[in-house]
């Protein structure tokens, strides 16, 4: 009887254990989550969570704190994306060839990847210090004067910026390297016959059947990018002040700094979706691209 059961239902019984993950770790979690968002509750106290409904998200939404948050988090993220597609494809043009030690090459190149992002942001950080910091000393050589680097409001956000930059590069340099293995030979055999030159080749052949790949490469940097928060916080903590304050941080601030749990749970629920619509926008870009190729 019951191995008959089995066998009726040994679809369902594999995939379980993979459903309870899913609820656990992904549905749980979102749920409280959103619940703990109409709620006002304070970690410090002993009282209860408190209904408030949507007063949290109201709060936000007339928080001019948020919406600075909002723009540097959506600043950074564009920006840094923007310079690792174009240093990434560019990179990848130029590793896509036959050369001497072309493996050891792209293994130190991905290097920064595979580093702790704490790390990381320590080794910035000497580097960036204003006095005898490597960034200075070689603004030095070249004759320009130093710069405060992540100790002013007017050059915070790109130097963190470069940092994502260095680390994410090599990220989108492989993606679009292994989209460059499967591309079609036949258009290359043809423009060399019709005597293209490279960057003929490349503008008109290479990179349209590229951009598919591309808005992959990007879509994911994306994610990731919003989600930066182990970065900024070891080397700034959103400061100095809040000039480089995003959501991540600044969500971590109300919930674990003034132990404003509901109004947290409310901004990261505002998080998510701004994440969620920005992913979709990708998606639907690499649809119509995937379409129009």
């Amino acid at each position: 009887m019951v191995i008959n059961w089995i066998d009726r239902n040994i679809r369902y019984l594999f995939s379980l254990p993979a459903v309870l993950f899913v609820v656990l770790m992904v549905i749980f979690p979102l749920g409280y989550t959103a619940w703990i968002s109409l709620h006002e509750w304070s970690m410090s106290g002993m009282t209860p969570p408190q209904w408030v409904g949507f007063a949290n998200y109201i709060s936000l939404l007339t928080d001019s704190r948020f919406w600075e948050a909002t723009w540097h988090t959506l600043y950074f993220s564009f920006g840094a994306i923007l310079v690792e597609t174009v240093l990434g494809v560019a990179i990848a043009v130029l590793l896509n060839r036959h050369f001497a030690l072309k493996n050891v090459v792209k293994t130190l190149f991905l290097l920064p990847m595979v580093s702790t992002p704490v790390a990381i942001a320590m080794v910035w950080m000497l580097i960036y210090e204003p006095t005898v910091g490597l960034a200075n000393t070689l603004l030095g050589k070249l004759g320009l004067g130093p710069q405060l680097w992540l100790t002013s409001s007017d050059t915070v956000l790109h130097s963190l910026m470069l940092i994502d930059i260095w680390e994410w590069t090599p990220m989108v340099t492989l993606i679009v390297l292994a989209g460059m293995t499967t591309l079609p030979q036949e258009p290359y055999e043809s423009a060399v016959v019709d005597g293209a030159n490279r960057w003929q080749i490349f503008w008109k052949i290479t990179f349209p059947l590229l951009i598919p790949t591309i808005v992959v490469a990007m879509l994911l940097r994306m994610i990731d990018a919003l989600k930066t928060f182990d970065i900024i916080y070891a080397t700034t903590q959103g400061g100095p002040g809040t000039a480089s304050e995003t959501l991540n941080t600044y969500g971590y601030t109300l919930g674990f700094g003034y132990f404003k749990i509901g109004l947290g749970s409310a901004l990261i629920m505002l998080f998510l979706l701004l994440v969620a619509i920005i992913s979709l926008l990708f998606v639907f870009v690499r649809n119509k691209v995937g379409v129009d190729h």
